[in-house]
């Protein structure tokens, strides 16, 4: 374990981290790249296992905050339980843990003076604060970044997950956006990343459709695409 932290996280962390899982055990798994979530945690009850799973190809800051938000999960989580996910006592077990992380050797002074914010209310994933996803996504070592959704105009069509969408509408940090093929609206966040479309492919005789009718043509309430957890 101290031989993966000390990879993976900052120098200043290894040691805050392993004590973490010293005291409360799991089994941890570095996990290949998920467009749906940058980590998890899991529960067993045949056996009352415990496993943390953060993936691994995410710079060393990602990496630490996606770690402890995991361990909070692990802290908190009692077998039948009905608390919330991401409610009240995970929030405060996840501030609680991270708190002695936040400082100048830990984290770049950009990064500390978004996620100092962030953490005073924490979401369910990182992915729900632009702020900090676009302050953590300039330590990574993957310089050939896809453009994200924030970059498509209203009525313009990309691909996303091999499907293709136009944007509709902006909605704060989402994007309300048409399924081309099965002609249902999904809310997906704005620093997705995409594949735009080549106007020469783009199709020459459809024109945009209005949200409101849409609305009208789909029964179906609006979905969500949630690329993090």
């Amino acid at each position: 374990m101290r031989k993966i932290l000390s990879i993976k996280v900052p120098e200043g962390a290894v040691e805050y981290c392993l004590n973490l899982w010293k005291e409360h055990p799991f089994r941890f798994v570095l996990s290949k790249k998920r467009l749906s979530k940058l980590g998890d945690y899991r529960y067993d009850p045949r056996d009352q296992s415990h496993t943390v799973t953060v993936n691994s190809d995410l710079n060393p800051y990602q990496f630490l905050i996606t770690y402890i938000h995991e361990v909070a999960h692990r802290v908190v989580h009692k077998p039948r339980s009905r608390q919330l996910p991401h409610g009240a006592q995970w929030k405060s077990k996840f501030q609680e843990l991270i708190l002695p992380m936040l400082n100048p050797s830990i984290f770049p002074d950009d990064i500390l003076r978004v996620l100092a914010k962030h953490m005073k209310n924490p979401k369910a994933s990182t992915a729900a604060d632009p702020k900090l996803v676009k302050v953590l996504a300039q330590y990574d070592s993957n310089t050939m970044q896809l453009p994200t959704l924030e970059s498509v105009i209203i009525g313009e069509e990309f691909y996303l997950r091999k499907r293709k969408f136009r944007k509709l509408e902006v909605k704060r940090t989402r994007a309300l956006c048409l399924d081309l093929t099965n002609n249902r609206r999904y809310l997906i966040s704005q620093i997705a990343e995409i594949s735009p479309i080549h106007k020469e492919d783009a199709p020459r005789a459809k024109k945009i459709v209005l949200v409101k009718k849409l609305g009208k043509a789909n029964s179906t309430p609006n979905n969500q695409i949630n690329l993090f957890e």
